[in-house]
């Protein structure tokens, strides 16, 4: 059963690569990434083999404890786990979980993080060649290291979800659980940012690291190299602890995932049509309606949108009182104005309404806009208010309205283009928000990318006007900067939701079968 899921994941793979263009690209960029990282990390190993076996062994703990805490929290508040292989897809088949554990386990490894992190374990085992039983040793705890990796990530995804399985909770609980996270670098920056790192404060660090779960695995070989038998032991006995510990999270999860799949509740209760029913019966009233319903129910959207007071927290961590705090607003314009850029892929196939309908593709794009810049305007506007209020700097209120407002229109209306010509894999409703759809990753990186770039070159008039503004401490200029960004976002507004309505109108179907195929 474990080569059947090998094959499967591998088979799958294949198929994506020569049914998508944007698979290919990905593979190709993600491999000379990862090639390039453990060219540096076998280079760098292969210099600190030659140096004390202290200076190995604080090296080799600090970096594999970075590598096992990375795994773990990387997927939560990133880029998720691959799919490709999803428990959910064999809820029907009665494999025995133990072996469906072993399997998914090992397809985890296929893909370029885990060949990569396979690749960086060994090397890091090999720079005790010096020392044999170090090195046999050492190879038994990169394999030890690398399970840990790859299992803890699942255990911790897996854990993620199903405490956010409610609707309700997991709109609120999905940031809350990510926070700490989020601004634990930032608070460490501000500690340690007039302290000196110095040798003993990395040996301090990596000392404590080796009895944690991070660098338990990665401190045997030294010890062992130093002829610390019972250290050695101790600290491998963490490491085989911690992996059992994750294992068996990770069972409980799945176990609790086969028997309970993703679903949605549908209540019974009529409580009338929402939103339908408070606005025109129009075309442009129902796509309104039904995106303002998306943004108040649908948890991917509701996850979008509590990421904003979570960056505003870093950046106030970042520099308390200073003037970084006052580029939350426009971050947020440009969050929320370009979520909307996915709008078309989260409708599923129920986007074939759109398509079948007598709905003209300007009326699609525009309600899809005044729906988002019905929660984006106020929420803009009280972050630009409140930054600039904690900032002890009132008068550069108009400078960044005028930056924010120009923004979240330019994204609103470069979103309106790009979602009526491309669409990718994204989570259903329901399914965990800590996976990443196969086929997703390279297309949803590339429009961010595209999408930032162009609303920047966009926004450079009131950009520039914005930066003099809040650095002349010009309140003019500010007034100016705000008339300048509105008229400015408007047009641009205004040209994407044309151009956008038309491109729909012809790439409606074929958005459609390509929204079909994914699910």
């Amino acid at each position: 059963m474990v080569a059947h899921l090998v094959r499967l994941k591998l088979t799958l793979l294949r198929n994506a690569l020569r049914r998508s263009p944007w698979q290919v690209v990905g593979l190709v960029v993600a491999s000379l990434y990862g090639l390039g990282a453990l060219v540096l990390v076998v280079a760098s190993m292969a210099v600190l083999s030659v140096q004390e076996p202290d200076i190995r062994g604080l090296v080799t703990v600090l970096v594999g404890s970075v590598l096992v805490l990375g795994w773990w929290v990387v997927p939560l508040i990133a880029f998720g786990l691959d799919s490709t292989v999803d428990p959910a897809r064999f809820v029907t088949f009665a494999i025995p979980r133990r072996s469906l554990l072993t399997g998914l386990a090992i397809a985890g490894v296929i893909g370029v993080p885990g060949l990569v992190t396979v690749g960086a374990a060994l090397s890091m085992a090999g720079v005790w060649w010096r020392t044999p039983a170090a090195l046999v040793v050492g190879v038994l705890c990169a394999a030890l290291a690398v399970a840990t990796c790859v299992i803890g990530a699942r255990a911790t995804t897996s854990a993620a979800s199903t405490l956010v399985t409610g609707r309700r909770f997991r709109e609120v609980m999905a940031a809350v659980a990510v926070l700490p996270i989020i601004v634990i670098g930032p608070v460490i920056g501000r500690v340690t940012s007039g302290t000196t790192i110095t040798e003993d404060l990395l040996r301090q660090v990596a000392e404590v690291l080796s009895w944690t779960p991070f660098g338990a695995s990665w401190a045997v070989p030294g010890d062992v190299a130093d002829g610390q038998w019972g250290l050695a032991a101790a600290r491998f006995g963490i490491a085989v602890v911690t992996l059992a510990v994750v294992a068996l999270v990770w069972d409980r999860a799945l176990a609790h995932a086969l028997v309970n799949p993703a679903h949605q509740k549908v209540s019974s209760k009529g409580r009338g049509l929402g939103w339908f029913d408070r606005l025109p019966a129009t075309p442009l009233g129902a796509v309104t309606a039904r995106c303002l319903t998306y943004w108040a129910r649908d948890p991917r959207y509701a996850l979008a949108v509590a990421v904003v007071p979570v960056l505003a927290i870093v950046l106030y961590i970042v520099n308390p009182g200073g003037d970084t705090v006052l580029l939350i607003g426009p971050i947020a314009a440009y969050l929320m104005g370009w979520g909307i850029s996915a709008d078309v892929a989260y409708d599923g196939t129920a986007f074939w309404t759109h398509v079948a309908a007598p709905l003209r593709g300007t009326a699609d794009r525009l309600g899809r806009v005044i729906a988002a810049g019905a929660i984006a305007v106020p929420a803009v506007t009280i972050l630009v208010v409140g930054s600039a209020l904690i900032a002890r700097q009132p008068h550069t209120v108009p400078a960044l309205l005028g930056l924010s407002f120009g923004v979240l229109l330019t994204s609103l209306g470069g979103s309106s283009i790009l979602s009526a010509l491309v669409v990718y894999p994204v989570q259903l409703p329901g399914e965990s928000p800590f996976q990443t759809k196969q086929g997703a990753s390279t297309a949803s990186v590339v429009s961010q990318l595209v999408g930032w770039l162009a609303v920047m070159a966009l926004c450079l008039p009131e950009m520039i006007l914005a930066l003099m503004a809040v650095r002349g401490g010009s309140v003019a200029l500010g007034w100016v900067t705000l008339v300048v960004g509105l008229v400015l976002g408007s047009t641009l507004l205004a040209i994407g939701v044309r151009v956008g309505g038309r491109t729909l109108d012809r790439t409606g179907p074929s958005l459609l079968s390509k929204i079909v195929a994914f699910a």
